[in-house]
């Protein structure tokens, strides 16, 4: 048996490209997007009570991952994605269905939008539904996950001079926290573990319409080097 399921809006999201997007919701704060919503459920009747509501559970697409054929055991990136293990015990984005959930602050309600932040979510992302998070339901104390026990080891970001200018400049005219957002990205390290970089390599990912390029000075130190628009 088959079902079929539509989006009730799309995210517009600070994150361009899947590279450097926090592997879970709540990592970085400074993470802010804006669900928009589609019609039939554009209506305030659709989101009347929300604003009572500090966070919410986003049901989505991996739309950049849909696969034809099932993936019966992937290699989870906190596991240096070296290490294979049945899909069900990870949150990988190749799943049966293509279906992944996010908890993230709701900052304000709108008839058609909803403000967000401390997301994971690319720009573009199909939501198929909204629910209220409910602290004394969705907080289980004593809950246990030994693969995933405790949140990423962050690294210290430094920045050239002209870098950090760059970026003051570029969150000013975006009235965003850049600044913040680039830090609490890059400090989990979004490259893949088995790569050892030298410091001649460059790496870049798109946040908003700006393209941030970063290298790895020394083991586990990242360097941001230049923040400019997007080509």
């Amino acid at each position: 048996m088959t079902y079929s399921v539509s989006p009730i809006g799309f995210v517009r999201s600070c994150f361009k490209e899947k590279f450097a997007i926090p592997r879970q919701p709540q990592l970085a704060p400074a993470a802010r997007g804006v669900l928009e919503l589609v019609a039939p459920f554009d209506q305030g009747e659709a989101v009347q009570g929300l604003e009572q509501v500090s966070h919410v559970w986003l049901l989505f697409l991996f739309h950049q991952a849909l696969e034809d054929k099932p993936r019966l055991k992937v290699r989870p990136p906190r596991l240096g994605g070296n290490q294979s293990m049945g899909v069900f015990a990870t949150r990988a984005t190749h799943r049966p269905n293509g279906i992944g959930q996010s908890v993230v602050k709701l900052d304000r309600v709108e008839a058609q939008r909803l403000w967000i932040s401390a997301i994971d979510l690319l720009d573009g992302t199909p939501i198929l539904d909204i629910k209220p998070y409910v602290p004394y339901a969705d907080t289980i104390p004593g809950a246990v996950n030994g693969i995933a026990s405790a949140a990423p080891l962050l690294i210290p970001v430094l920045w050239t001079d002209h870098a950090l200018q760059q970026a003051h400049d570029h969150a000013q005219r975006l009235d965003e926290p850049l600044v913040e957002l680039i830090e609490q990205c890059l400090a989990q390290d979004p490259r893949p573990a088995y790569q050892k970089p030298t410091p001649e390599r460059e790496y870049g990912a798109r946040f908003w319409d700006l393209d941030v390029r970063w290298h790895y000075p020394e083991a586990g130190t990242i360097r941001v080097l230049e923040v400019i628009p997007a080509r």
